[in-house]
């Protein structure tokens, strides 16, 4: 890596972690970045995840007050997110670099419709719950969607954050900044188990890695920090936003661009 890549993964890491503290999706920025620095795409996919682990720890220290509020759903939440995020990262191990470009872009498609509409799928199930066990079920459908989006995010990752507010909106969860702490706290156990994996596999740069923590720290905890006081309307527009345009482009990227 010379100055000039590492200059790049830094400041890629930087808004990286500052959009995954405010709607996810930041590694559709860091993950071009060090593909772009001649890195092959499992070891980007390594160096990506256990660098915006730490950004992500960062985050949850900047949301420390919303925590107690939602702590049983946190608890719940970790149980799927820790299994399903070990057996994501197990099968990617074993899948192909060319497999991985196919499937991503659609993947991100589904998250991003998913939270655009999240609104009317969140009335649809309180419409049909009945208030003794609307709980209960709710609870046991998140539970199960965490474990398959922690599955994905141990897999690659990119839009996990959307998909996890997607994921709340239907529990029930109405006010994106409360979302964001509770999806925050567990995108870092996801990235958490992980990033173990795969440094015991070999897939993760020391120094790539070193570079892209420091910046992800910074946006990380400055994200998180000026999100909450944004306007919760505006912080959801803005996520539907990037996630449509980071859409377009992996589209863009995986069937236009020369490989």
């Amino acid at each position: 890596m010379d100055l000039g890549q590492g200059i790049v993964l830094f400041f890629a890491a930087l808004l990286a972690g500052a959009l995954n503290s405010v709607a996810g999706g930041g590694s559709f920025i860091s993950f071009p970045a060090l593909v772009a620095t001649q890195v092959t795409e499992k070891l980007a996919i390594g160096t990506n995840t256990t660098a915006l682990w730490l950004g992500a720890l960062s985050s949850v220290g900047a949301y420390r007050r919303g925590i107690q509020k939602h702590r049983r759903l946190m608890l719940m939440m970790s149980i799927p997110s820790l299994v399903g995020g070990f057996v994501g990262t197990e099968i990617l191990i074993g899948t192909p670099d060319v497999t991985l470009r196919l499937i991503v872009p659609f993947l991100l498609l589904f998250a991003v419709l998913l939270f655009t509409f999240s609104p009317r799928i969140t009335a649809f199930f309180r419409q049909r719950q009945t208030r003794p066990t609307s709980n209960t079920r709710a609870l046991i459908l998140t539970m199960l969607l965490q474990f398959l989006v922690a599955s994905y995010g141990g897999f690659f990752g990119a839009g996990i954050g959307i998909m996890m507010l997607a994921v709340l909106s239907i529990y029930g969860l109405e006010n994106i900044h409360e979302m964001n702490t509770v999806k925050t706290s567990q995108a870092t156990l996801i990235n958490g188990i992980s990033a173990i994996v795969l440094i015991a596999a070999g897939q993760v740069l020391l120094l790539q890695g070193i570079v892209m923590t420091i910046a992800a720290v910074i946006g990380g905890y400055g994200g998180a920090h000026y999100a909450q006081k944004l306007d919760p309307k505006l912080v959801r527009k803005f996520v539907i936003v990037v996630g449509f345009t980071l859409t377009a482009f992996f589209f863009y990227r995986t069937f236009f661009m020369p490989s």
